[in-house]
């Protein structure tokens, strides 16, 4: 029998799993990065078993001691990482007994590995939804100065990717900025369902040993202890939670992408990106890609696939702990590792391109878009909406025939179509007087924007504040 696996868990076997079996079955690659939150976890596992008389207070002196040489070798790249330990729990629990003997041998008293890693994946995930709730803040602001900076700027609005109705960009941007107040409460949501201690549920069904759990889940800063032992050492729903929020910020973040992409575009022009955000092609010269926008845009599926494969994962698993859930943890990193970079390349991009506000103006001209304004009009005059909506449909259609906007109908033209246009206003068909027009709560028109601006500004301070 492998030493080293005799003296963790290899006293019930006669032979020492194959290597390729452990290869197979190792998640030190991926959960090393789970060191800081194990060392912190032992050392207050340490402290509570000194502190209930379950090993001295000398052992747990030589446990700290030993804890910290292994930090400082770990933060210095001078720790040795063995495959054979299987994970970083048994990595760092090996290189203490090393270190210290007996002691280090005694610190897994009263736990079992099962709630050691969720204990250490809980505190992860409290401070990396934590970060990724910052940086949303961050992606908010920029939205918000923008929106500030060209709040009197028009461009079309489309739905079906047809002009629509001409908005205000302010107006534009704040739709996003509210997508992203959504993903920050739901990021903050995920951060307190990860706010609960597993420790001292043992292997399932809690331990024999006069422990408190009260104690360490202070130690660590969790809220609560987990009331349930068999739910604390199976329990991945606060991963869900960290997947799910992630993979709708990513769906927000491509949805902006692929208009900051068409926005870029000759066709369009509404935006001209920084060259940092973008790069060229190897055969043609003159091209200028979004690159980084797409490559967000793709991410998506990424982390989208990340979630469906966690769900997939625990559908069937019956209580308590099984392997199968050593699979969570490299999902739920990739997930948050790219959504902290995708929110870093949009915040940068945004913040560092042009807006062409002439163009956007130029796209709000065409595409009939004043033509319910014709309608409500009509509607205001006592025509049935249905019946208005119909006449300006036949008023549009002929004017596309004949190559014409709705500005260069004639008041004769409008009294034909219909007696009420009778009185219609000169500017009823300016882009401007359109959105002014829109005074409806939550509508674009400038006093609408401005009241919505100082909204945003209001709950992006109190956000800030909720996050720190």
């Amino acid at each position: 029998m492998d030493d080293k696996n005799a003296s963790l868990w290899g006293g019930r076997f006669e032979q020492a799993p194959d290597v390729g079996l452990q290869d197979f079955g190792a998640s030190l690659p991926v959960d090393w990065r789970l060191w800081r939150q194990d060392i912190a976890g032992s050392r207050a596992h340490a402290h509570m078993l000194a502190a209930c008389g379950i090993i001295s207070s000398e052992d747990a002196e030589k446990i700290d001691r030993g804890l910290d040489l292994i930090a400082n070798q770990i933060e210095a790249g001078e720790f040795s990482f063995d495959l054979a330990d299987e994970d970083i729990h048994m990595s760092i629990e090996r290189a203490l007994t090393g270190l210290i003997g007996d002691a280090g041998r005694r610190l897994h008293t009263a736990r079992s590995r099962n709630d050691q890693v969720a204990t250490d994946t809980r505190l992860y995930f409290k401070q990396q939804t934590g970060a990724l709730a910052a940086l949303l803040l961050e992606l908010r602001g920029t939205l918000l100065a923008l929106a500030e900076q060209h709040s009197d700027v028009m461009l079309p609005g489309y739905t079906h990717l047809q002009k629509a109705q001409p908005v205000l960009l302010a107006h534009h941007l704040l739709a996003y900025y509210w997508m992203f107040t959504r993903d920050f409460k739901r990021m903050l949501a995920a951060r307190d369902a990860a706010d609960a201690s597993p420790l001292g549920a043992a292997a399932l069904a809690g331990t024999g040993h006069p422990i408190d759990r009260q104690q360490t889940a202070a130690s660590l800063g969790f809220s609560a202890v987990i009331c349930n032992s068999l739910d604390a050492v199976s329990d991945r729903d606060f991963l869900l939670d960290a997947i799910y929020a992630c993979s709708v910020a990513m769906v927000h973040l491509s949805r902006l992408c692929e208009e900051l992409i068409l926005w870029s575009t000759d066709e369009f022009r509404f935006i001209t990106l920084s060259d940092r955000f973008a790069t060229g092609s190897s055969i043609m010269p003159q091209k200028k890609n979004p690159d980084y926008a797409e490559l967000v845009r793709g991410k998506t599926g990424r982390v989208v696939g990340d979630l469906v494969g966690l769900l997939t994962t625990l559908k069937g698993l019956p209580l308590a702990y099984n392997k199968d859930l050593q699979e969570d943890k490299e999902a739920a990193f990739d997930a948050a590792d790219t959504l902290a970079a995708s929110l870093a390349v949009v915040t940068g991009m945004l913040a560092s391109m042009q807006v062409n506000a002439e163009a956007m103006l130029a796209g709000a001209q065409g595409g009939f878009m004043a033509a319910t304004d014709l309608a409500d009009y009509l509607a205001e005059k006592g025509v049935p909406f249905r019946e208005a909506h119909e006449i300006v449909g036949k008023l549009v259609l002929q004017l596309e025939k004949e190559g014409r906007s709705l500005k260069d109908l004639t008041p004769v033209e409008l009294r034909e179509a219909s007696p009420a246009f009778e009185g219609l206003p000169d500017d009823a068909l300016q882009i401007e007087s359109v959105v002014a027009r829109r005074l409806s709560e939550g509508g674009t028109a400038q006093v609408r924007v401005r009241e919505q601006l100082a909204l945003a500004a209001e709950a992006l301070e109190r956000d800030s504040r909720l996050s720190s």
